[in-house]
């Protein structure tokens, strides 16, 4: 569904370097990483809204530059910021876009419409970032995409809604012939529904693994402070020592648990714990 390979980006102050990952048909693929990591340039380069350098990216197994206008048309695309014409009414912005996607649904868009509680007469100007993103999530719902690339859709939506739209990705899904790329610094979303987690920081990746991979591969582990010398220090990808104990991230609890048995407690992390270690170090 999506392939990027050795992808290169260089900026004055930033590099994006040698990505790769890739996202099969039927899954969906949290992008995560700290601001300035180079997740919304990843997304600009696969849309060629940005020229790479170098490497390669295929969507649906074809050239994301040469095939770009064919490949549009069957991605559904929802961004942090909407940039629509504001003076325009909901349902002008919306006779402007469909007739650009062959398989556009109007029945379908009217249904996410009413279910999103938007006015179609509504100028665009009036409304909120929540309502606007519902509006962007209608457009990118109603013309049977096969891939769905999102960044940040859920910023600024309440816990309700964002629950509804989770719900929403998840049903589409299930033919297991479409796929979503989603980019959010909400990481409970994910742990929610994503089969698989990139993970990029600084501009090069962490890490791109099954969820299940994830939460195998890390634990965090906690207990006093005076267990921590310099050889169980070296152990932990990024630690936290307060006046009480320490909390810290490891991919080798086997080996913590055998040197220091019960002087320390082991827990699932979350998304956020792996983050959070991971880049403070």
């Amino acid at each position: 569904m999506l392939e990027v390979n050795n992808l290169t980006k260089k900026f004055e102050k930033f590099t994006l370097e040698n990505i790769s990952f890739k996202l099969e048909p039927g899954y969906i693929m949290g992008f995560i990483g700290p601001n300035g990591a180079g997740k919304t340039t990843t997304i600009k380069l696969i849309m060629n809204l940005l020229k790479k350098d170098s490497g390669e990216i295929k969507v649906f197994g074809m050239d994301h530059v040469k095939d770009e206008k064919e490949i549009k048309k069957r991605i559904g695309f929802v961004y942090e910021e909407a940039y629509y014409y504001e003076t325009l009414t909901l349902k002008q912005m919306k006779d402007i876009i469909a007739p650009f996607y062959r398989e556009w649904d109007d029945k379908q868009f009217k249904k996410y419409i009413v279910d999103f509680g938007l006015d179609m007469d509504t100028r665009i100007k009036k409304l909120s970032k929540g309502m606007k993103t519902k509006f962007s999530l209608a457009l990118a719902l109603s013309h049977k995409a096969d891939l769905i690339i999102m960044d940040e859709p859920t910023s600024g939506l309440d816990p309700v809604f964002r629950r509804e739209i989770l719900d929403i990705l998840y049903n589409i899904i299930q033919d297991e012939k479409r796929s979503i790329l989603f980019s959010t610094h909400i990481t409970t979303d994910l742990e929610k529904i994503a089969d698989y987690i990139t993970f990029i920081n600084k501009g090069k990746i962490v890490f791109s693994k099954s969820i299940d991979e994830v939460f195998d591969s890390y634990k965090v582990v906690k207990g006093g402070k005076d267990v921590l010398d310099w050889k169980i220090r070296k152990e932990f990808i990024g630690l936290r020592i307060t006046n009480v104990g320490f909390e810290g991230l490891t991919e080798d609890s086997e080996k913590l648990k055998r040197i220091l048995g019960d002087q320390i407690i082991i827990e699932r992390p979350s998304l956020e714990d792996i983050m959070f270690y991971t880049i403070r170090g």
